[in-house]
């Protein structure tokens, strides 16, 4: 398994680490643009947030694929 994950850029990155690092770097305004999600948009925090991202699997996805993006 550990052959696996060498190419999984996201391996050992929680999903608060990885929301944590976009919001500092693109701020809650620009990450609502590049992600059209209202928890992004509307009274924004990091724990609203991670619990959207936690049951919204397409969500998920999306800040992930903006994060390999943007490393």
């Amino acid at each position: 398994m550990t052959h696996q994950q060498e190419n999984n850029r996201l391996h050992g990155l929680t999903l608060e680490r990885i929301l944590i690092e976009l919001v500092e770097d693109y701020g809650w305004e620009e990450l609502g643009k590049r992600i059209n999600i209202n928890c992004f948009k509307s009274d924004p925090s990091i724990k609203s947030s991670l619990k959207f991202l936690r049951k919204t699997a397409w969500a998920r996805k999306k800040v992930e694929a903006l994060y390999l993006k943007y490393e």
